[in-house]
């Protein structure tokens, strides 16, 4: 046995090398490829543009060490901007510190996101401290008895929570995370539940937070009818979503998931032991009930989305699906967490389950809960500066608008295109911001008829369906992405950890979605394409579950 064990470890050390040996090869061939494509003195919109999030994000995988990596992609983008501009040794630092720290940190949007996510560290921990959180989990220890019944409601909770994907990830992970790790459910596998009921499904809501992302981008037409109508072309979200499911259902797991799960049932939850998260607060009182959790959370729901529709114009008579297409997410999930914060504290006072002292403790706690999030958040926001700077979306523009010729190919190009930009910026509203102007501009001639007619032409509604798809693809994907962190964040899972073990996933969704959107350019029917993909991804699914369970039977 301690032979085999030996082995095994030989051979685990023997991948780990490779890998690391393949990014960093990968890593180098990019740095000839920019070399190649234009000197760094001319590094704007070229090549050299996607270059520090490249080296951010190979870091990341090599070294699983996300905070070194990130800094070092945002010098290097401080660097060739320094070198572009010739401003210098004091125009790189100015660029990184000035122009990326210090403006993100003071950008209203940012700190209306920061103050959110503090907010919601608060009642996590408010929760926890009354016992809402354990009456829940011993409620439902009562009822879900099986790991699969967990990994459902765990997706299902995802499914209900769908105005805005920040609030989804912390949500269902404060709710859910000690019911999994009761069921011994690797916090990987939770993080990747909550990730793909987060954006997958804010990106196929009409009343979401992304919803009036997207509608804001597009001129010419009603932003939310054409949001609408590209739903059921958006092949990466529901295709995420049968995946979960097949997932949850059969149990089936593979890749570096499986490791991490198969180390959960034998007790190992995190399987790294670079656990940087605190401790979940413990109940001061016996006195706590499930609807100490419940009523919290729905009150933390009505009145975020009342804050979004209040910043969108509501109360001054603005019709509701308006008033969220024209919201500030960021004050407005501000303004209702602080407001759901107050009545949930004095909800806790009243019930006598927890003193007032206790409640102000909790804001300390809630805060330190939350700082690796806000580090990595604020490091992946000044990255995205750094390829703003060095005009990345100007890049990515031309390369799309170069391959409208092949308008039937158009649909599978943007798609590939949007993950590409989605998982190097770490952003998927920048994303179809950039894309969706660029679809929009080559249809122009077919969507000046749209106001006479009523109608969108369908090759529009598939392109701008595969921008988004994209986007939300690479989003998933990208470790600098924000929707990410937020999703290890709710399950207090290792960054690198939840990325390394989504990619598999995601990326076998991704290439379904390949075929289902080369057969968009031919056939414009929503039922043919989507049905084909449904049938592909499943007959995929089930192939993947036959050869995980042969190699388990050799085993």
């Amino acid at each position: 046995m301690a032979y085999g064990r030996k082995g095994s470890n030989m051979e685990k050390k023997k991948k780990s090398y490779l890998s690391k040996a393949v990014f960093g090869l990968l890593i180098v061939a990019f740095t000839v490829c920019c070399i190649i494509a234009a000197p760094i003195t001319e590094a704007k919109g070229t090549l050299w543009s996607l270059f520090p999030p490249v080296i951010a994000i190979g870091l990341a995988l090599i070294t699983k060490e996300v905070y070194s990596s990130l800094f070092v992609g945002i010098l290097s983008g401080g660097i060739i901007y320094a070198a572009a501009s010739g401003t210098g040794f004091e125009g790189t630092f100015k660029t990184v510190v000035q122009d990326g720290l210090i403006t993100n940190l003071s950008n209203a949007y940012n700190v209306g996101i920061l103050v959110f996510l503090v907010v919601l560290g608060i009642i996590v921990v408010l929760m926890n401290k009354a016992g809402g959180s354990r009456a829940y989990g011993e409620w439902a220890a009562a009822h879900i008895k099986s790991r699969r019944g967990v990994a459902l409601s765990t997706f299902f909770l995802g499914v209900l929570i769908f105005v805005d994907d920040y609030f989804n990830c912390l949500t269902v992970g404060s709710v859910m995370r000690p019911i999994t790790d009761k069921h011994n459910i690797s916090r990987s596998k939770l993080a990747y539940l909550i990730d793909s009921t987060a954006a997958p499904i804010c990106i196929i809501a009409p009343i979401s937070s992304w919803a009036a992302a997207v509608s804001g981008t597009v001129e010419g037409v009603n932003g939310i009818s054409l949001f609408i109508n590209t739903i059921p072309y958006n092949l990466y979200a529901f295709l995420t979503i049968l995946m979960v499911i097949f997932i949850s259902v059969s149990d089936t797991d593979y890749g570096p998931m499986k490791i991490h799960e198969d180390n959960a049932k034998n007790g190992d939850i995190f399987t790294t032991k670079n656990n940087t998260y605190e401790q979940d607060a413990q109940p001061v009182t016996e006195r706590g009930r499930v609807i100490d959790l419940i009523l919290p959370v729905a009150v933390l729901i009505v009145f975020c989305v009342v804050g979004m529709i209040y910043t969108g114009g509501f109360f001054s008579g603005t019709d509701f699906v308006t008033a969220f297409a024209n919201c500030d997410a960021a004050y407005g999930l501000s303004l209702g967490s602080i407001s759901a914060l107050i009545v949930i504290i004095a909800y806790y006072m009243f019930r006598r389950v927890l003193k007032f002292n206790e409640c102000m403790d909790a804001i300390a706690a809630g805060f330190k809960q939350m700082v690796p999030a806000i580090l990595i958040l604020t490091f992946a926001w000044t990255l995205k500066t750094m390829t703003n700077h060095l005009e990345a979306g100007a890049f990515v523009s031309g390369v799309v608008q170069s391959a409208t010729a092949l308008s039937v190919l158009l649909p599978v190009i943007l798609f590939v295109v949007a993950i590409g930009l989605a998982f190097a910026t770490g952003t998927s509203w920048g994303t179809f911001g950039i894309l969706i102007p660029i679809v929009t501009s080559v249809f122009e001639a077919e969507l000046a008829n749209v106001s006479q007619t009523g109608e969108i032409p369908s090759m529009v509604i598939i392109c701008i369906s595969a921008c988004l798809a994209g986007a939300v693809c690479g989003d998933h994907c990208s470790p600098i992405s924000d929707t990410t962190i937020m999703a290890s964040t709710g399950a207090q899972c290792d960054h690198v950890n939840h990325v390394s073990t989504q990619l598999p996933y995601a990326l076998t969704v991704a290439a379904v979605c390949v075929v289902g959107y080369l057969l968009s350019g031919f056939v414009h029917n929503v039922f043919i394409v989507l049905g084909f993909s449904v049938a592909l991804m499943l007959a995929v699914l089930f192939a993947i579950r036959f050869f995980v369970k042969r190699k388990e039977g050799r085993d």
